[in-house]
């Protein structure tokens, strides 16, 4: 289309160039320059808007919704804004900022799970398509200037290195800046930095150092350039955190506000918040408190030996929620100093699904349960005294997450958490917005039924923004949100949104005219162990359904499956009907990995050489060392008494790391801090050039193995590996030659970080076997 066919009215972005307004003669002093008038494509005084997605956190959480952890800012927001109690999400981290940056179902672009699990189905490809422009984009093309800060997760685990390609990273997809990290979740002392297309460090001897801190303090360094630059311009700013997801990392004076406030369990904080939300108001009279699900333990069945574990890890997890609400008040104190405050709407909302259950019976490890490696809560103890017992939790040292329990307590007063799209535990998540200029503060809690697919539609709606029909060359698929700027200015307006529809690793449900039918799928987040039989035998052609009246079950306590069977017939036949359109078929895509954890997504090489300067190569898109069969082959040159890493991947949940420590060659696995496997050479190495070798052979994914060191030919040392690690060490760490950087796979050196090679490394070759 050309330049001159293209129409000026916003169905096709970007606009067409204006016309220059002056005269061209042949003849300089015949012509007259003059530029053409900038047109006024936005309504005047058009909001700032700040949207906020909190990690992982419940209903039952925050006081200003009934729970027990201290969210002032929340509460503040609420009051000077709007409540709402039936706000919705996808139940898991990637879909939900893919449906709610582009205001499509989470599956429609290829998001039907987390880019770490992406498989080759449509819906589930972890590839945003430029068919479904975001938010960003679109407001970027008004004359809006867009940042993003935190946590992204929308770009294919693969081309996430230095090297790119990066069209799928946030400034892709229409953020100006991007200032966060790429992975799922990352350590909040030594986060996996990216500022725009480039990795940074942060700083790793600062014990002041936290990451959400480091997200406001760039978030209103950008907003005093944008002041400089171009205060005329709004703004849009997403604000993503990683708090709260795992691993759980706080300081301990935010830990210590709640000492002891959680020793009564589990159970007994849903009982109290339940009641609180009814005083409140915050869930409808008649309310029924769901029960626990037989498979998860109650508190009553933690040994008193245990419960110091138990509680420390609901204590640190409050801690964490508190200071994260924390620092998204001094964001918005920073757009009051600012003169900024009046004219911005917030999106303050409270998880990109429930609470997480992925901790299963409490884990120093996080990612334990999704490699599904069996273990013992014993052995997470034993393990954590060797660290320095329970204030090592929260550290660096660990990877730490909360047992289930806490997450199921956090969803109250839903069934279920995180990864369960079928139960309101999983997808109802709080949400307040504020926008002092545009919005009269109301008490009355907003129970319209709505999804983060409104937000886009709804913001679209608030600037006279038709949805564009084309968007930098490419033909736009439909919105499927609907605008919930209706509920701004009547609290009692009947929901407007005709249908949802949930799925996610099979637990699936469908919304339509205030009913819900869904079921629970095979996958239960709290017991990975019990999954796999599960997993083994499902079909999703025999699931069986349930039917509720929300209008009436405000909980999801009474199933009506049975008294009304033509009700849910139609429905299911209508969720398989929205399933196909939605890209969501095979239903349970999104647990593929699960039962063939082989085929995870990663590179077509099969070898590698590397030098000194390889740094910060994500694992995902890096040599399978420590979970295929590998040899490594490193040509260096080494001092007397060499101290320093060869290399490693992987941190401190997990690893593989080869190291010299005063001129002994050193071999470690780290197998999620439970097990440590090492090796090394009895005697120094001495100085100048060697050949060092490790040749690791594994029976296959989760299977054990050993690892062989060899210098110059010789064998120098032996790890046995028992088990090994079948999908991933981490979401975020990295392979590093000649450094540790981020997180440290071997506490031996942790006080020596980043441990730089004291010798040359002259080359590394890597080669599956």
């Amino acid at each position: 289309m050309r330049a001159a066919e293209v129409p000026d009215d916003g169905s096709v972005l970007p606009f067409p160039p204006a016309p220059m307004a002056g005269t061209a003669k042949p003849r300089l002093q015949d012509s007259a320059m003059k530029w053409p008038e900038q047109s006024q494509r936005l309504p005047k005084d058009a909001p700032n808007i700040l949207i906020v997605l909190i990690d992982d956190v419940g209903f039952g959480i925050p006081e200003t919704f009934g729970g027990e952890v201290h969210t002032p800012t929340l509460t503040r927001l609420a009051d000077e804004g709007l409540r709402y109690n039936c706000f919705h999400t996808t139940s898991i981290c990637s879909p939900t900022r893919a449906a709610l940056l582009t205001g499509r179902n989470h599956t429609r672009v290829g998001s039907g799970t987390i880019a770490e699990r992406a498989v080759a189905f449509d819906g589930y490809t972890g590839i945003i398509p430029k068919t479904a422009a975001t938010v960003a984009e679109v407001l970027k093309q008004y004359g809006y200037h867009t940042s993003a800060f935190g946590k992204w997760h929308n770009t294919p685990a693969t081309e996430t290195t230095a090297i790119g390609p990066k069209d799928r990273w946030p400034n892709g997809y229409g953020f100006e800046y991007f200032y966060g990290f790429l992975a799922g979740e990352t350590s909040q002392w030594e986060p996996r930095l990216v500022e725009n297309y480039d990795p940074v460090e942060p700083p790793h001897d600062d014990p002041k150092y936290h990451l959400t801190e480091d997200m406001v303090q760039k978030a209103l360094a950008w907003l005093d350039k944008r002041q400089s630059f171009a205060p005329d311009k709004p703004f849009l700013m997403y604000w993503a955190p990683g708090g709260v997801h795992g691993p759980h990392h706080i300081f301990p004076e935010w830990a210590d506000k709640y000492k002891g406030k959680f020793d009564t369990g589990w159970d007994a904080y849903r009982e109290r918040v339940y009641k609180r939300q009814l005083e409140m108001g915050i869930i409808p009279p008649g309310t029924k408190l769901t029960p626990r699900d037989d498979t998860m333990q109650a508190w009553a069945d933690i040994p008193e030996a245990q419960r110091a574990f138990q509680s420390r890890g609901m204590e640190i997890f409050a801690g964490f929620v508190e200071h994260t609400d924390a620092q998204v008040g001094r964001l918005v104190a920073g757009l009051e100093q600012r003169g900024l405050r009046e004219n911005t709407l917030i999106f303050y909302i409270w998880g990109d699904n429930g609470s997480s259950a992925e901790g299963q019976q409490g884990s120093i490890s996080e990612l334990l349960a999704q490699n599904n490696i069996p273990n013992t809560i014993e052995q997470q103890i034993a393990a954590l005294e060797k660290l320095g017992g329970l204030s090592a939790l929260g550290t660096p040292k660990t990877d730490n997450m909360y047992h289930s329990g806490w997450a199921w307590a956090g969803s109250t007063p839903f069934r279920a958490t995180k990864l369960v799209a079928s139960h309101f535990g999983g997808t109802r998540n709080p949400m307040v917005v504020s926008w002092p200029k545009g919005i009269t503060p109301d008490k009355t809690i907003r129970s319209q039924f709505h999804h983060v697919v409104d937000i886009a539609p709804t913001i679209y709606e608030l600037l006279g923004i038709k949805a564009p029909k084309v968007v930098n060359g490419q033909e736009q698929m439909k919105l499927d949100g609907t605008s919930l700027a209706y509920t701004f200015t009547d609290a009692k307006a009947a929901t407007r949104k005709e249908v949802q529809f949930f799925d996610n690793n099979g637990s699936r449900g469908i919304y339509k005219d205030g009913w819900y039918a869904c079921t629970f799928g095979p996958f239960i987040p709290w017991n990975t162990p019990a999954s796999a039989p599960r997993l083994a035998k499902w079909d999703s052609a025999s699931d069986p359904w349930e039917l509720y009246n929300l209008k009436a079950d405000f909980s999801q306590a009474d199933d009506l499956a049975k008294a009304q069977p033509e009700k849910l017939a139609k429905l299911k036949e209508e969720f398989l009907a929205l399933a196909e359109d939605n890209k969501d078929f095979p239903i349970g895509a999104g647990l593929w990995l699960r039962m063939h954890p082989a085929d995870r997504i990663k590179t077509s090489y099969t070898d590698w050489t590397f030098n000194a300067n390889t740094r910060r190569m994500p694992e995902f898109s890096a040599p399978g060392i420590g979970r295929e069969s590998t040899s490594v082959t490193l040509d260096v040159e080494v001092p007397a008494n060499a101290d320093g890493v060869l290399y490693a991947l992987g941190g401190a949940g997990g690893g593989v790391t080869l190291y010299m420590d005063k001129g002994h060659l050193v071999y470690l696995y780290n197998m999620m801090i439970i097990e440590q496997y090492s090796a090394r050479s009895e005697s120094a190495l001495a100085a100048g050039k060697h050949k060092i070798e490790v040749i690791t052979k594994i029976a296959g994914p989760a299977k054990g193995g050993s690892a062989t060191l060899l210098v110059d030919g010789r064998e120098v040392g032996k790890a046995d590996l028992k088990r090994t690690v079948p999908v991933a060490f981490s979401a975020s760490e990295t392979f590093d030659v000649g450094v540790d950087l981020g997180s440290t796979v071997s506490l031996d050196y942790f006080d020596r970080r980043p441990f730089a090679f004291t010798g040359t490394i002259q080359e590394v070759r890597v080669k599956l076997q």
